[in-house]
């Protein structure tokens, strides 16, 4: 029996960047060092979560990870903290309250005595899905609230913070406000990538492609190793193993059968897309799913999200401007529709999640979010928790692929082995790419 181990991928090798030093590769080079990262841009390393966390680790973690919201929302102008373009992408401004609303709902109205919620409306305004805690505005409705403005959802925060600090000072916390403040960061980590992907979109929606950073093109990195990783068949264990944190959807650990396979040490890269796409990608039937075929005729997609032919040339849009796509540079902003119907065109296939997690120890990752042929169900012995924090997960758990690895937009502590990432299979509008199987 082989076991799939946990842990971040960590670093290659002693003379290399950890792995998310290198996923924040800018332009064209493939490494860089720290100090040529604006210091807005450096990922903070938490390391919390762990069952024997201290209450002052805590209380660190939770300084660092707030500040690294506004940080990534210093560049913008005040008119992005509002605009919604799509449904399934949320203003700046709402991220900034929903992620105070988590701590302040789950659990300073509950665990510190005398709490006075900020504004009564903001429960309504800021709750995303929870439909134990009540009312909601709805999902494409957010970019409809120009008021409360941005400075007063700062002030939010700020009162969200001072008061979560208090509760923080008592060095033996109850346990769940322990569990919880630890699910609130990871819930502040993931919304610190989904505020970027969705501030990606508006501004790549604008006409102008206006710069939101010069340094932050965040797709320019390459692959660091070719070639293919055998596998052998045999029992792996798969999910979660350990003390440390996870979100209930990687429980609980499983064995699973796998036969012999073989993963792509390397992502596709654009040139390797562009191949497919020269080939008549998106005008042959045979290479897609019935599904994935009506859906880019219905939206007329000819090309991943963000790429613009222009000039005889194709160009695409970064958080640092419009940019000429780099051949060899990985693939970014794919859906799994156009993952699969490459990996028909090559001959080869999507890995499952599980394949995915029993080679992960042995392959680099974390620049993308990968696609995997398996659809997002509940492991064995899953069971929804009680009370809203049960509906983080598991009421997703249809219709929806999972993806694997972190991307380079994901915060540091925030990737492992074990993490499910899911979403709908026309979405591109991730740091999502292909890893091939065989």
């Amino acid at each position: 029996m082989r076991t799939a181990r946990n842990g971040f991928s960590g670093i290659i090798s002693p003379d290399e960047p950890p792995l998310w030093l290198r996923a924040l590769s800018f332009g064209n080079e493939n490494f860089v060092t720290q100090a040529t990262i604006p210091l807005m841009f450096i990922k903070h390393l938490c390391i919390f979560g762990e069952n024997n966390s201290t209450i002052a680790v805590i209380r660190s973690c939770y300084s660092t990870i707030r500040k690294r919201t506004e940080k990534l929302c210093e560049p913008l102008h005040t008119e992005d903290y509002v605009p919604q373009p799509v449904a399934y992408a949320s203003p700046p401004k709402w991220h900034l309250a929903h992620t105070s609303w988590f701590f302040e709902e789950m659990i300073l109205k509950h665990y510190l005595p005398g709490y006075k919620a900020f504004d009564p409306d903001f429960g309504f305004l800021f709750n995303s899905y929870y439909n134990a805690v009540g009312t909601r505005t709805f999902r494409a409705d957010r970019g409809n609230i120009t008021r409360p403005g941005v400075r007063e959802v700062y002030t939010y925060r700020q009162h969200v913070d001072r008061h979560m600090l208090e509760l923080l000072q008592d060095d033996e916390p109850d346990r769940k406000v322990h569990d919880l403040v630890i699910l609130g960061l990871n819930h502040e980590q993931q919304h610190q990538e989904l505020l970027v992907t969705d501030f990606k979109y508006a501004l790549g929606h604008n006409p102008t492609f206006p710069v939101y950073h010069e340094s932050a093109n965040w797709i320019g990195q390459h692959n660091t190793q070719t070639g293919w990783l055998s596998i052998p068949e045999g029992l792996y264990t798969i999910g979660h193993k350990n003390d440390g944190f996870c979100f209930d959807n990687e429980c609980n650990a499983h064995q699973v059968f796998l036969n012999d396979f073989e993963m792509s040490k390397a992502l596709v890269t654009n040139s390797e897309y562009l191949a497919f796409m020269e080939d008549g990608g998106y005008d042959h039937f045979g290479w897609w799913l019935d599904e994935g075929w009506e859906w880019i005729r219905k939206e007329g997609i000819r090309s991943p999200m963000y790429w613009h032919r222009i000039d005889g040339e194709w160009h695409c849009f970064t958080l640092a401007g419009l940019q000429k796509i780099d051949p060899d540079a990985i693939l970014a902003h794919i859906s799994y529709y156009e993952a699969n119907a490459f990996a028909t065109w090559k001959g080869m296939r999507l890995p499952t999640e599980f394949e995915w997690e029993a080679a992960s120890s042995e392959l680099p990752w974390g620049v993308r979010w990968e696609w995997t042929n398996s659809a997002y169900l509940p492991y064995p012995g899953f069971k929804i928790a009680a009370g809203a924090v049960g509906e983080y997960n598991g009421k997703f758990m249809m219709n929806q692929m999972v993806l694997r690895g972190a991307s380079a937009v994901t915060a540091v502590g925030h990737s492992r082995t074990t993490y499910r990432n899911f979403f709908h299979p026309q979405y591109q509008w991730q740091y999502s790419g292909i890893r091939l199987a065989k």
